[in-house]
């Protein structure tokens, strides 16, 4: 490990004199580029101070005193970054001062860190985050531990032991061990980003391995989404028992922009009536906990009460028949070919289907997003995708007003 440059530096807080007469005196540690000041309880009189000697004149017994101080701290200090070097630490300014007013507390480990700060999260959900969130940071401490093994022997670092190539490393890993895409490596990064700011705010570490380590995310494709007409197509086909519950569950989601996880929560409490008698679905997200408002339209309601006394759905408390994500996205490559539609269809697909259709039909994206649960407009427009129809149509609307507008110059004339 290279090491940096150090130097010790002591200061006299001459501009701060107290009531008595005599001022601070603290010392500066600095290593490389990083310093922290360590305060220890020394002061004397400003005019006795030499600067430039970093020391007390005179052979008073307070000046003998305050050098002798000044000479056992320095020396407690360089002891101090012996061991640390020793036992394989930076030796930086922050280690140094940690140690220093800590002897007994050790630096700040990655698994045991972020074994607690996992915890921490844990206790976090409902309250500032969900379950969802708290279990991709338990992830990263299961990849953590196996990326670490695959390293060498060591089963735990410092914190400040990660750089670049201890980042990069794991990102390949990722991508390699786990087949990761680049997406959800960079998910599962920017876990370990938010602990390693966690770190560096507690002052437990003095430097960011992540300054010069960009997360930055592939340009997502478009989604694919169902036109009405395919739609309708899926909706009137002939199925089976077992292919009819999940196209009527999937159907119901393109009516609603129900993502996949909301659809599977969703309960009779989630589900009111208005004074104007319309029915409502009042739900927060499972992702973010935002709530969704959504106005049931007559054939979601249909599909509601067509479930209302199925015996899988009382069994779960629930009031849609919903088998895994993964049992479904199966089920509706089948219905896809059954149907005819050459798409790749997928429970996220009608979330994307009904955002498409809404803003097709005239939909503020204002509104749209109070429906999807979004927090913000910016997320609703990754969702709602102009489909040409939409284009046309404000293509035609912008030639009939150049139209108007000539017609009116002509009549002028």
């Amino acid at each position: 490990m290279r090491q940096e440059s150090f130097r010790i530096l002591f200061l006299m807080r001459k501009g701060r004199t107290k009531k008595d007469g005599f001022a601070t005196i603290y010392a500066r540690i600095t290593t490389g580029s990083f310093r922290q000041e360590i305060y220890f309880n020394c002061e004397g009189r400003p005019e006795l101070w030499s600067q430039r000697k970093e020391r007390m004149m005179g052979t008073s017994r307070l000046s003998v005193k305050i050098n002798e101080m000044l000479d056992e701290f320095r020396v407690q200090i360089l002891d101090i970054r012996s061991k640390l070097l020793a036992e394989g630490f930076e030796a930086n300014a922050l280690q140094i001062k940690q140690r220093y007013f800590n002897p007994l507390k050790h630096t700040m480990m990655l698994i045991a860190g972020l074994g607690d700060y996992v915890q921490r999260r844990q206790a976090e959900v409902g309250v500032r985050i969900t379950q969802r969130t708290a279990d991709k940071y338990e992830r990263l401490l299961r990849y953590l531990k196996q990326y670490l093994a695959q390293r060498g022997p060591e089963e735990d670092i410092p914190v400040e032991r990660m750089n670049y190539e201890f980042l990069d490393g794991f990102s390949l890993f990722l991508q390699t061990a786990h087949r990761c895409r680049h997406n959800g490596a960079v998910a599962v990064m920017d876990c370990l980003r938010n602990f390693v700011l966690y770190c560096l705010r507690n002052e437990w570490i003095a430097k960011n391995p992540f300054r010069y380590y960009k997360l930055k995310e592939d340009q997502a494709q478009a989604k694919e989404h169902l036109t009405a007409r395919e739609l309708e197509i899926l909706t009137r086909k002939q199925l089976d028992h077992r292919l009819a519950r999940i196209r009527d569950v999937f159907v119901f989601c393109c009516l609603t922009g129900l993502a996949f996880a909301d659809a599977d929560h969703l309960r009779s409490e989630h589900i009111s009536r208005d004074d104007e008698g319309r029915w409502w679905i009042h739900k927060p997200r499972e992702k973010t906990a935002v709530m969704s408002r959504i106005p049931l339209l007559p054939m979601a309601l249909e599909i509601l009460r067509r479930y209302e006394h199925d015996a899988v759905c009382q069994a779960r408390g629930r009031v849609l028949p919903l088998p895994s994500n993964q049992k479904m996205n199966a089920f509706m490559k089948e219905i896809a070919i059954v149907c005819g539609i050459d798409k790749v269809l997928t429970t996220h697909c009608a979330r994307h289907t009904f955002a498409c259709m809404a803003v097709e039909y005239g939909m503020p994206i204002d509104v749209l997003a109070k429906i999807l649960g979004h927090s913000n407009t910016n997320m609703t427009r990754h969702y709602a995708k102009f489909s040409e129809t939409v284009i046309g149509r404000e293509m035609e609307a912008f030639g009939e007003k150049l139209a108007s507008a000539a017609a009116e110059g002509d009549s002028e004339l």
